[in-house]
């Protein structure tokens, strides 16, 4: 058996240099600021009301600890924007694997434009499952909170289950919106993605929607469903 042998001290100091050499050296920098654009959902889905195109997306930009998030999801049929949203948020590393955000959102399409102030978590829940959980409080005493949680299933290396979840709850309602109060809906769908690259991925899925209480009956008097099955087909994109 051959032991290992240690290497010899250094036999000269290390010269005195600034932390922009050092790291330079290492290839390390906490400093360094970095970004990315995730585009999680570009589809087309198979609504009550007609051919739909969806999307949720965002991206980020900053360091370590400290980084600016922008978050957009919508929906459009048959060329009209029903419901949008954007939210601008400030995001701060407060645990391991959970982050704080302070922002701003701004409801647009469909009825009058709603602005919300946003404090929430975002991170990696147990069994990988990533989560979000944000709280927010609008004009004329207008309350609501977002949950959101996806989880990514290896079938192989390029093969991806996903299953996701969303629901929405409002303290007030919001008729000109079609939003109830209390648990307003739920999203919960199942998509299968095959990663050409890991920066692009072509998927197929099936979702479920479905509104609650008030919010139901908002939507039958405008015409629209309340318990949607639908088929869904698009991109997953990142850069």
């Amino acid at each position: 058996m051959i032991l290992p042998v240690s290497p010899e001290p250094p036999q000269q100091p290390m010269a005195q240099m600034s932390y922009k050499d050092m790291s330079a050296m290492m290839q390390m920098d906490d400093t360094a600021r970095f970004g990315r654009i995730m585009l999680d959902q570009l589809e087309w889905r198979d609504a009550h009301e007609g051919n739909a195109v969806a999307w949720d997306a965002q991206g980020y930009y900053g360091g370590d600890y400290n980084k600016l998030w922008i978050k957009t999801e919508a929906e459009r049929v048959n060329g009209a924007t029903l419901d949008a949203s954007a939210d601008v948020l400030l995001d701060h590393v407060i645990a391991r694997w959970w982050d704080f955000q302070a922002g701003l959102r701004q409801d647009f399409g469909r009825g009058p434009s709603r602005t919300w102030l946003a404090l929430g978590l975002q991170g990696l829940a147990p069994y990988w499952i990533d989560a979000e959980a944000t709280f927010y409080v609008g004009e004329e005493g207008r309350t609501s909170a977002r949950l959101k949680a996806s989880w990514d299933l290896l079938l192989t290396q390029r093969l991806i289950v996903q299953p996701y979840g969303e629901v929405n709850v409002y303290g007030k309602s919001d008729p000109e919106r079609l939003v109830g109060r209390g648990l307003s809906d739920l999203q919960i769908s199942l998509r299968l993605r095959y990663e050409v690259r890991r920066e692009f991925a072509p998927y197929v899925g099936v979702g479920w929607f479905r509104r609650f209480g008030e919010a139901a009956q908002l939507a039958r008097s405008a015409g629209e469903g309340t318990n949607e099955l639908q088929l869904v087909a698009g991109l997953r994109v990142w850069f």
